[in-house]
């Protein structure tokens, strides 16, 4: 039995490439991860990619069957919901917390950010909208001071982006209504909002847009 322990930058390493391209849909869901084959590609031993896929594992992105060996983990409906579910109490309480600490600066990001979604309704992209709408929460909660749950909210949004391109495919009509929500919500913060309030809108408006989903699974009679 081999006594070889994984470099940590190594596999952290791997464990980037993999995601990355898991997240691009270069790694579909059920595509099969051959140890031997990454290990190639990112030419490193097997050591640190095996490292590497078991921290997928963890975060739901990689399975491991019986006999076959790692895959990207398929998709069903339940996954996502339970996803957007997480998101919105975790993403919540992280913005609550980190409103205290943002600043001036990291307001007038998240607005210009807002600004340039509402911009886009003409010539509506929901993947690039989708980009924009992460990187205005994450300015949001990025400043959180507990770690920890930073980390949970990032994970939810790579497993997120691995089951959905993006929501708004499906519910194009969502996104001025999110746009809205995120100018209550700034509002809130700049006005010097309770953080349970903050709390409270953030994870409406998360819970929002996995309603608007599901009436539209409804609606074509994907879901009963």
């Amino acid at each position: 039995m081999s006594t070889e322990h994984p470099a940590p930058g190594k596999s952290q390493a791997a464990y980037d490439w993999i995601k990355l391209r898991i997240a691009r849909r270069e790694y579909s869901p059920g595509y099969r991860l051959v140890l031997g084959s990454l290990a190639a590609d990112l030419g490193m031993s097997v050591v640190p990619v095996r490292e590497a896929l078991r921290q997928l594992e963890a975060e739901g992105l990689v399975t491991f069957e019986r006999n076959i060996g790692a895959r990207v983990t398929m998709v069903d409906e339940s996954q996502y919901r339970y996803s957007m579910q997480a998101l919105a109490i975790l993403e919540g309480s992280a913005t609550g917390l980190a409103a205290p600490a943002l600043t001036p600066a990291d307001i007038a990001r998240a607005r210009e950010l807002n600004r340039r979604m509402a911009e886009s309704f003409d010539h509506f992209d929901p993947v690039a909208f989708t980009e924009l709408n992460h990187e205005f929460h994450a300015a949001l909660y990025a400043p959180c001071p507990n770690r920890r749950l930073v980390e949970l909210v990032n994970a939810e949004w790579a497993r997120l982006g691995t089951l959905r391109s993006s929501t708004f495919d499906f519910v194009p009509g969502r996104a001025q209504e999110s746009v809205a929500e995120h100018d209550e919500i700034l509002r809130l913060i700049e006005t010097g909002a309770p953080a349970a309030e903050v709390e409270s809108a953030a994870r409406r408006h998360r819970s929002a847009t996995l309603d608007a989903y599901l009436d539209h699974e409804r609606e074509v009679g994907r879901l009963t």
